[in-house]
């Protein structure tokens, strides 16, 4: 199916494709659905594959989460958007897959992009990728990355697409790898646009645009580092949180360290601190690179601006580091949004581009999950993030534990060991199954398996000065876990062939909850 796909014309994909899928969806979701790994709580491709995260966003009453979405190959193939909606991001309905590539624009796939609502009506963006015929590395040619809009007035039904932008709309600096687009609104009413790109010299960056309609955008500036910082920084995001500016990145190419960056890509955020700007009242620029120091270990930033900008520099203070978002084996591309009550949500894939290890190893059909909504909270530096309360509405009853052990016995709980003895000098150790376990020991949280229930994985760490608090939410292949109210968070997928899951505490606690979900 995915050739045939593949091998009809634009046309054919307007005329027959969305029949196509819809009847291949029928025919296939009843046999996926009943798989043994599929999760019961976690969005998953109704068949196929799925990856990032894409549109969040309230609009109508309801929440809408759509995807990337490769419903003819469990491993990837033709890329489309596929759509969710919900009343209280808990339980969820299937509305299709509304944007499909058959366009010249998009015709090789309709990647991620973002969505906002204005004036009553949701604004869908969305990178259209594009491959030409011939010898090209797709990196510096190539390859087209047009920026795409769709306009919604209900959130079911869509407007024609329109190409916004296209490479040509592009800083020089740039690689033909430029995507993502993720929009928000400024206080003054204006919008701001973000794209990832792979600069020339092979360094990440984002790219700044401006707008004042959603329809026409002006290049602002270019974030980037003066040393490498990874090759490519993938899924960009901006908001504000609690009085702190993030910018959050996806870099792609950069080296493992001993307990960082231990993912073949990785997903994290920069936190700005303060910031003072001194400019020019007739200030009009639209172009200016923004550079700092490479490891992000200085704090002083300075912004160089086109000559005919006068007194115009900038000093920005950033927060020293990068910090990583997860630091399991399967997290990547998260995108956040605001609720209507101001809360920050952020969804992420639970999987990472190019992983030697499994996602799904049986295979049946389906590959790869969303991980639960998380609500963002900013806390002595750094932000936390814990699974939003709502999900307290799948809690069935209550477990007891059965010599020391929790059996849950469809694979599906949540469990919160809180009070713990634990200090950089006290052992603790959570045992998951037959062979996977969480421990601390000196200042290090260690997520580690030793049997096939991790289907190839290993060992992820995290250092941590102290564990008072670990809440473990498990979703039959899914594992979910929050060290100190969201400090430290971990997401694995687990897998136990033809066993029950069981989880033990060894180590000493205040107090153990354990639900059956």
């Amino acid at each position: 199916m995915e050739k045939r796909a593949q091998g009809m014309s634009l046309q054919q994909r307007k005329d027959d494709l969305p029949e196509i899928l819809r009847r291949f969806e029928q025919e296939n979701m009843q046999k996926v659905a009943a798989e043994k790994n599929r999760c019961h709580f976690h969005l998953m491709a109704p068949v196929g594959w799925l990856n990032d995260p894409n549109g969040l966003s309230y609009f109508m009453d309801r929440y809408h989460v759509f995807f990337q979405y490769s419903p003819f190959a469990v491993n990837g193939g033709m890329k489309l958007w596929g759509h969710y909606t919900s009343k209280d991001l808990v339980q969820y309905k299937y509305e299709g897959a509304p944007f499909l590539p058959d366009e010249t624009y998009d015709k090789d796939g309709v990647f991620s992009g973002s969505a906002i609502v204005w004036k009553d009506k949701m604004y869908l963006f969305y990178t259209g990728n594009v491959e030409e015929e011939g010898d090209h590395d797709y990196i510096h040619s190539g390859r087209g990355a047009n920026v795409i809009r769709v306009i919604s007035e209900d959130g079911e039904h869509f407007s024609a697409k329109q190409c916004i932008l296209t490479n040509a709309d592009y800083p020089a600096e740039c690689t033909n790898q430029v995507r993502d687009p993720k929009l928000f609104q400024m206080a003054d009413g204006t919008f701001r646009m973000v794209l990832g790109a792979w600069l020339q010299d092979d360094k990440g960056a984002v790219l700044l645009y401006s707008s004042t309609d959603l329809e026409h955008f002006t290049f602002e500036q270019l974030y980037t580092t003066e040393k490498a910082f990874g090759y490519m920084w993938e899924c960009p995001d901006i908001f504000a949180l609690d009085g702190h500016r993030i910018l959050a990145v996806c870099p792609q190419g950069v080296p493992s360290e001993a307990e960082q960056y231990q993912n073949i890509y990785e997903s994290g955020y920069f936190i700005e601190t303060e910031e003072t700007r001194t400019v020019n009242t007739s200030f009009k620029g639209t172009k200016e690179t923004r550079t700092v120091d490479a490891s992000f270990k200085g704090t002083e930033e300075t912004r160089t601006v086109d000559a005919s900008f006068k007194g115009t520099k900038e000093t920005r203070t950033v927060n020293p580091s990068f910090i990583e978002w997860d630091m399991g084996f399967d997290f990547y591309a998260p995108q956040t949004f605001e609720t209507s009550v101001g809360r920050r949500i952020l969804i992420g894939w639970a999987g990472v581009p190019d992983a030697e290890y499994s996602s799904n190893p049986m295979n049946e059909g389906w590959q790869h999950s969303l991980t639960v909504p998380r609500e963002l909270r900013y806390y002595n530096g750094k932000i936390y993030q814990l699974p939003i309360r709502e999900l307290g509405q799948l809690r069935k009853k209550e477990i007891l534990p059965e010599k020391e052990s929790y059996v849950l016995d469809n694979g599906c709980g949540e469990l919160i060991f809180d009070g713990i003895a634990g200090s950089s000098s006290a052992a603790i150790c959570v045992q998951i199954g037959t062979g996977c376990s969480l421990f601390y020991e000196k200042g290090l949280v260690t997520l580690q398996f030793t049997d096939d229930s991790g289907a190839g994985r290993g060992k992820r760490v995290a250092r941590c000065e102290a564990v008072h608090k670990i809440q473990i939410l498990m979703d039959v292949s899914i594992l979910e876990i929050y060290i100190n109210d969201g400090e430290i968070v971990m997401t694995s997928r687990i897998f136990f062939p033809g066993k029950d899951a069981t989880v033990r505490f060894l180590g000493q606690a205040e107090m153990i909850q354990a639900w059956q979900l």
